[in-house]
């Protein structure tokens, strides 16, 4: 099971680092992407990484701010966020697309999906 960790609440300015991992098997030859949701939003790209890790994605509004990474050894990719702003808060989550396949913005890339960690961010 995909488990994306690592949320919580920070301060407009600070840094969270989340985490996506999985139990019982590796995914490290996976595209794995994150995306948020927003209260009363519909669910938005945020970043993702293709499965050797050397091609990355992120939406305009995180660029600069946010650094997806994979971590091969440790089974784990991370999503490093700084410099938080108010319009980060969200529940965020983590998805994996098929084995060896493409990485990307689209949503429909990824058919595997975690449950959520909420970031929220405060003035």
């Amino acid at each position: 099971q995909l488990q994306a960790s690592g949320g919580g609440l920070v301060q407009a300015g600070g840094s969270l680092r989340l985490s996506c991992a999985t139990s019982g098997r590796t995914f490290n030859n996976y595209p794995t992407g994150w995306f948020r949701q927003a209260p009363g939003k519909e669910r938005e790209f945020v970043s993702a990484i293709s499965w050797t890790g050397g091609s990355t994605y992120y939406t305009d509004s995180v660029k600069g701010r946010f650094t997806i990474s994979r971590d091969k050894a440790k089974n784990t990719v991370y999503l490093q966020m700084n410099r938080l702003e108010l319009e980060d808060t969200a529940v965020y989550y983590c998805a994996l697309g098929p084995r060896f396949g493409l990485a990307g913005t689209d949503p429909s890339l990824f058919d595997s999906w975690g449950q959520g960690t909420q970031v929220t961010v405060s003035s």
